[in-house]
């Protein structure tokens, strides 16, 4: 069940006695390309604050009504730690954020099979990004810029981002392709760049991506194929 994370903007959260927000952007392990967040602006219910919720408390619902069920009720939500997203998420946040979700995000039946995320291990977490943030970095092949990061596709089964769509720009004016997060060598924050173990070349001539198409295992056959890497349902 693949998805962009861009469409996913806007999904309403719904706790068991009411609406708490929307969805505004994610937080996800650059190293594992797992989302371990949902950022939720409460704005339309507590004016001026944000809240992190993990994808494990999220029950399984149909996507097309844009609405993510949590198993929180909005007392819940108002007593969970008070963070601030536009920086990264500290030791003492990630502390607060594991012990009050912890005993929630286990795998049950009816809601997304995600594993539970650990306990963080040292001070901040430099993994720990938000999907805002990385959108319109460069994209570096080995041999020069691509493009730039335009979304991502998440697969919302597991909530593993699985592709990086990549707006090819004024190399190839007009076209969008898609690299698997697993081409991805390292993301150098500092420079705002993304680095891949791909020649233009190469990539030129990928299957192009159309985001008014979603994208399904039909599409990533062709891609992965085309690349000549192992699949990661394979």
């Amino acid at each position: 069940m693949l998805r962009s994370i861009k469409s996913l903007y806007g999904y309403r959260i719904h706790a068991v006695d009411g609406d708490i927000g929307r969805v505004c952007e994610f937080l996800f392990d650059d190293k594992a390309w797992i989302i371990r967040y949902l950022v939720v602006d409460t704005s339309s219910w507590l004016p001026g604050r944000k809240v992190l919720i993990p994808p494990g408390i999220v029950k399984q619902s149909d996507l097309a009504s844009e609405i993510f069920p949590v198993v929180l009720n909005k007392e819940e939500v108002e007593n969970s730690p008070d963070i601030t997203t536009e920086k990264p998420v500290s030791l003492q946040h990630q502390m607060e954020l594991y012990k009050y979700y912890g005993p929630l995000n286990r795998p049950r039946e009816g809601y997304y099979n995600v594993p539970p995320f650990p306990p963080p291990e040292r001070e901040g977490d430099p993994h720990l990004r938000s999907t805002e943030e990385i959108i319109g970095y460069r994209i570096h092949a080995t041999d020069g810029d691509i493009g730039h990061v335009d979304d991502f596709i998440l697969d919302v089964k597991d909530w593993i981002i699985r592709h990086m769509v990549v707006d090819t720009g004024s190399w190839l004016p007009g076209r969008k392709v898609l690299i698997s997060s697993d081409w991805i060598t390292h993301i150098r924050w500092r420079d705002e760049r993304v680095y891949v173990d791909i020649p233009k070349d190469i990539i030129k001539d990928s299957p192009e991506y159309d985001p008014s198409v979603p994208a399904n295992r039909q599409y990533e056959i062709r891609l992965y194929d085309y690349y000549g890497r192992p699949k990661y349902w394979s």
